[in-house]
């Protein structure tokens, strides 16, 4: 047993991922937010301890639940240590009005707004707040204190000579440990010296340097994916060099030149066998679930709605242009996946075939979209006396109420309340490889294109980076502020087109 424990003591630590990171700083925050709660209740009601009434023990117990979720949902601790005083001033302000609205959303959803006191929920937001930002600054000063008193592991770097400096300098800047020596795979330079770090051995005897030195880890940057198994000749590569730490029991940390192409990095599982996954950003589970929440709530008001409108606007788009209320036409959705997209029609039947006719008057220059300023395939729109005349299809689309069908695609799960424009099909077959990347995620009713002005942008390729930049940002607080935002783009009938 005493045997079993040393091997343990000795054996590589791995560093937690993901909000797991910062349990620590969470752990904190949920103390000091029951010392808020404490505190405030003392202040409402003169009584030192709440958790000795039923209602408030609940109360407490929840409000740590909130704080938890809050904190792995919207990962509030996200480089934490690296956030100076005053992003850590926002951040700090930032959770705490998110515990406040999810605790006051709780007491509207059980109707318990008589039970509880609205003021001791403010002062513990309030106390919160403080507590919380102190404790971080406070915290984070310990940690740096106590990062450079322990020791630090020995770690020896393997790289091309042209990446060294800046592998030294980042290294310098964590100060999370040592560079005891390098070892070069472009070129032999045992006994030569780089930025004073000893360069201790070359690719072909680095083996048999380590296996008989003081080393812990050793970190190999290749700057290129062929640099792990083609570099060097005969036996002396990167692979064999791996496979020979692995059969010493040395941890050796492997870069794998995919950073550069930006994005989410990170390791997985893909048919059993261990990957290095890229991609432009990623959801977890939890991320996914809640925005498919918000997708069915929001699609079921949403379809009443639709509904209601089919029935009021449905007989007077039959009088002016015979044929179905309702339109499908097909559109590309998640990675590229065809769906039917439901809007009330606005246009007269034969809109498709009178498009090729206007595509001298596109606003859209390359004419990866089509829009015009007078579309005389919407029902209605006609010059009379010289003058432009609208009718009902203007109507419901300077309104977005043509656009509340699509709430049935979002129930069905074609699409999201927030997402990017889904692309017609003959859109879809003029894009390029950066286009593409706007089909990273679901298709939305609205998003930062519906909310950034869209009657003014017209340069297809601003719209497409103003959709990969709601992707590469995206989280459930940045769907929310969409979403009001897209009312009031609705209600001032700003940007409609």
């Amino acid at each position: 047993m005493a045997v079993e424990k040393e091997l343990k003591a000795e054996m590589y630590k791995r560093s937690p991922q993901g909000w797991m990171k910062h349990i620590d700083f969470i752990l904190w925050d949920i103390l000091v937010l029951q010392l808020a709660y404490i505190l405030a209740y003392r202040i409402r009601h003169g009584r030192l301890w709440p958790f000795d009434n039923p209602n408030y023990r609940m109360l407490g117990i929840i409000l740590a639940v909130a704080d938890l979720l809050i904190a792995i949902i919207f990962n509030s601790m996200h480089n934490v240590i690296k956030r100076g005083h005053g992003k850590e001033f926002i951040e700090s302000a930032r959770h705490s009005l998110l515990v406040l609205a999810a605790m006051s959303l709780y007491m509207f959803s059980v109707q318990s707004g008589d039970v509880y006191s609205r003021i001791t929920l403010y002062l513990t937001a309030v106390f919160h707040f403080i507590f919380g930002y102190v404790i971080r600054l406070f915290w984070k000063a310990f940690l740096k204190r106590a990062n450079k008193k322990r020791s630090k592991a020995s770690m020896v770097l393997i790289a091309s000579e042209r990446r060294i400096p800046e592998i030294l300098k980042k290294a310098s800047e964590l100060d999370d440990f040592n560079y005891d020596g390098i070892i070069l795979f472009d070129r032999n330079a045992a006994g030569e010296t780089i930025q004073g770090v000893p360069v201790i051995a070359n690719l072909s005897d680095a083996a048999d340097y380590i296996c008989r030195e003081h080393v812990d880890e050793v970190f190999v940057f290749p700057t290129r994916i062929a640099d792990i198994e083609y570099q060097g000749k005969g036996e002396d590569t990167l692979a064999v060099l791996i496979s020979q730490f692995k059969e010493m029991a040395i941890p050796v940390h492997v870069r794998l030149p995919l950073n550069e192409y930006g994005g989410k990095n990170f390791l997985e599982k893909v048919g059993g066998y261990d990957v290095y996954t890229s991609t432009i950003n990623y959801a977890t589970p939890v991320q996914m679930a809640i925005k498919r929440l918000f997708d069915i709530i929001g699609g079921l008001i949403g379809s009443l709605g639709a509904l209601v409108i089919i029935l009021i606007v449905g007989p007077k788009i039959k009088r002016e242009s015979p044929g179905p209320v309702l339109f499908k036409q097909t559109r590309i959705g998640l990675n590229g996946k065809q769906f039917k997209c439901y809007k009330i029609r606005s246009m007269y039947m034969d809109a498709d075939e009178r498009k090729k006719e206007l595509m001298s008057q596109n606003r859209v220059a390359d004419g990866m979209m089509f829009k015009m300023d007078f579309d005389p395939r919407i029902i209605g729109n006609r010059i009379v006396d010289g003058k432009q005349v609208t009718g009902i299809g203007e109507m419901l689309r300077s309104t977005s109420l043509d656009e509340f069908p699509q709430f049935f695609n979002v129930l069905k799960g074609d699409m999201s309340l927030v997402g990017t424009r889904p692309p017609t099909v003959d859109e879809w077959d003029k894009y390029k490889y950066h286009h593409r990347a706007r089909l990273a995620t679901k298709p939305g009713l609205t998003g930062m294109w519906q909310v950034s002005g869209r009657s003014r942008i017209t340069d297809f390729e601003q719209i497409v980076k103003l959709d990969t930049a709601y992707i590469n940002n995206w989280s459930l607080a940045l769907d929310v502020k969409i979403l009001f935002k897209t009312i009031k783009v609705v209600l001032n009938k700003e940007g409609a087109m």
